[in-house]
């Protein structure tokens, strides 16, 4: 069993309605989101793809397609804020991002683990995630 791990950065913002901190407020990070996937490498001889887990071109594709399209540049919100806030960011915004969760890192790792999961090809198997929120904040999701 090999693994691979492949590193996104993106610039997002997010807020967290109701909360007893300054993160209430919308404020914005530079993401840093690492993806470590496994599985056996490819045993072709002559075949291009010899000896690969799978090509780290199409890992980025798959992480890029379902996570950092969606969220670089954009505004993550709850989908349980004020209705009056939500519709402001939109008319002002053209990347608000709408979630059924507090979008807190911890909740985004899930949701990241769960779309990659059902997005990755059968013989390979998604290890391990670290989603950094600042440089030495991060929540970290293992494969049971």
């Amino acid at each position: 069993m090999i693994r691979l791990t492949k590193i996104f950065d993106f610039e997002m913002a997010h807020a967290l309605p109701g909360y007893d901190g300054s993160c209430k407020n919308i404020h914005g990070h530079s993401f840093r989101l690492e993806v470590t996937v496994q599985g056996v490498p490819l045993q072709h001889p002559g075949h291009p793809k010899d000896g690969m887990v799978i090509d780290f071109k199409d890992l980025k594709a798959i992480v890029s397609r379902e996570v950092v399209s969606q969220f670089d540049h954009a505004l993550l919100m709850p989908q349980h804020a004020p209705a009056d806030l939500l519709a402001t960011l939109q008319q002002y915004s053209e990347k608000v991002v709408l979630l059924p969760f507090q979008p807190t890192s911890e909740n985004l790792i899930l949701y990241i683990a769960d779309k990659l999961r059902a997005a990755l090809p059968d013989h390979v198997t998604l290890c391990k995630i670290r989603l950094y929120e600042t440089a030495t904040s991060f929540a970290e999701w293992e494969a049971a």
